[in-house]
């Protein structure tokens, strides 16, 4: 068997011990990269230069029960197993699902380098669903979960507006109550909505009452064919496949049984979510960093220029060893990451987690930028084109943007992962405090 060209693979796919992966991960990864290497990676940069992913792939994920690897861990086991889901790829027991098995998942899922393909089948699903799952009444569960979780119909996670970006409190979509109290009339904007033109159904945050956050609620609001809504595709620079979309919603009217949860609390729902979706980020695009230095360091090996190979080269060497250090320290905290999410219930690792998920998927942009940046400039000529040898160094410098700002963008990040760590330090250190006028020992 061939050496794997270095940083082409995580550590413990390279023969490398490690302390986190069981016999159940091993089995997993080599069911799961061989059912995504026939359905999606080999295909994934034809389904690029075309723009767009065909439908049927959605349904063959669905079939195979592949989007249900997209939840947070662990998974809605009653559920799933109520739909007739025991196992995946008959591999994994839904039972024993953990992180490290969402994380192989990820990991297979970004192999091609390429966001736009994955993100197109497993967004909404990943990021719309789970708010139902744990905030949504029981007549909304048993309403539409089944046809979500099984694949029949599609849903999308509509957060972001024009004017509300990473400033989720700043939402202006209103949902007003009827007369009657039976309905809200849902009207605003929602921009930049991945998988929203093939969506059913969008987790939609709203605005039921006043200004701020808690003035926001979650509504499950009807889109494809409701009456009051349009939607048309935007055109982006990365990630070109997956479906954004602008969506314009005029007097929709939505049963006021759609509420998730309670008014005034979507603030909330919204940023526990947020911490599952700014995972699996950063782990596909530590993947695509991957991606892209493996194909710049395989081509400095056999690229000639000023009569030698470009490896031997000393600045090629050191530039390679700089992205090098980056991604695999990346990946080594990703790891760690995942880890500690098997061992802490969900509750703490909100809390204990939250701030350093936020600083994970902002670290993971910028190792993306360094490695693809990286990969650009050894393929020189041929990075910049999107076309022949170094097509995907191109494609992958593209997506850049696409992973330093959707999810919450990056000096957002950097900042709340700050805040949250001081918010943390404080409320440990006030709880050792004595109270006032306790004897001193």
């Amino acid at each position: 068997m061939a050496k794997a060209i270095p940083f082409s693979e995580p550590p413990y796919l390279s023969g490398l011990p490690s302390p986190y992966y069981r016999e159940t991960h091993i089995a997993w990864q080599k069911a799961c990269h061989a059912f995504i290497q026939e359905h999606l990676t080999q295909h994934a940069m034809d389904w690029e230069r075309d723009g767009s992913v065909p439908g049927n792939v959605f349904q063959e994920f669905a079939a195979a029960n592949m989007l249900v690897p997209c939840l947070p861990a662990p998974l809605p086991v009653e559920w799933l197993k109520r739909l007739g889901i025991h196992d995946i790829l008959g591999t994994v027991k839904m039972e024993d699902w953990d992180y490290i098995h969402t994380a192989i998942f990820t990991d297979e899922m970004s192999r091609s380098g390429l966001q736009g393909p994955p993100a197109s089948l497993t967004t909404g699903y990943s990021y719309a669903i789970p708010p139902i799952l744990k905030f949504g009444s029981t007549r909304l569960q048993e309403c539409f979960l089944p046809d979500l979780l099984l694949g029949k119909k599609r849903i999308c996670i509509a957060i972001t507006e024009p004017e509300a970006g990473s400033d989720v409190a700043g939402i202006q979509t209103t949902a007003t109550k009827t007369a009657d109290g039976k309905h809200y009339m849902v009207n605003g904007t929602k921009k930049w909505i991945t998988n929203g033109l093939w969506s059913s159904y969008a987790t939609m945050a709203v605005r039921t009452s006043g200004p701020g956050p808690t003035g926001l609620s979650l509504l499950l609001v009807p889109l494809l064919g409701h009456p009051g809504v349009s939607m048309r595709r935007i055109k982006v620079g990365g990630h070109t496949t997956s479906g954004t979309t602008f969506i314009e919603l005029d007097e929709v009217k939505v049963p006021v049984e759609n509420l998730i949860g309670e008014e005034g609390q979507g603030m909330r729902y919204i940023m526990t979510n947020f911490n599952h979706e700014r995972l699996t980020i950063a782990i596909g695009v530590t993947r695509q960093a991957r991606v892209a230095l493996a194909a710049a360091f395989e081509y400095c090996m056999r690229r000639e220029a000023f009569g030698k190979i470009l490896m031997e080269q000393p600045v090629v060497r050191h530039r390679l060893a700089k992205a090098g250090a980056l991604l695999e320290s990346q990946w080594a905290w990703i790891e760690q990451f995942v880890f500690q999410m098997t061992k802490l219930k969900k509750v703490e690792a909100d809390v204990e987690l939250g701030g350093l998920t936020a600083l994970a998927k902002a670290q993971a942009g910028i190792v993306l930028d360094e490695c693809a940046r990286c990969a650009v400039l050894l393929f020189g000529g041929n990075g910049f084109t999107t076309a022949g040898m170094g097509e995907i160094a191109a494609r992958i410098y593209r997506d850049v943007p696409g992973a330093r700002i959707p999810g919450g963008s990056e000096d957002v990040m950097l900042d709340l992962a700050v805040r949250q760590l001081v918010k943390n330090y404080h409320s440990r250190t006030k709880m050792l405090e004595r109270p006032k006028g306790s004897s001193k020992l």
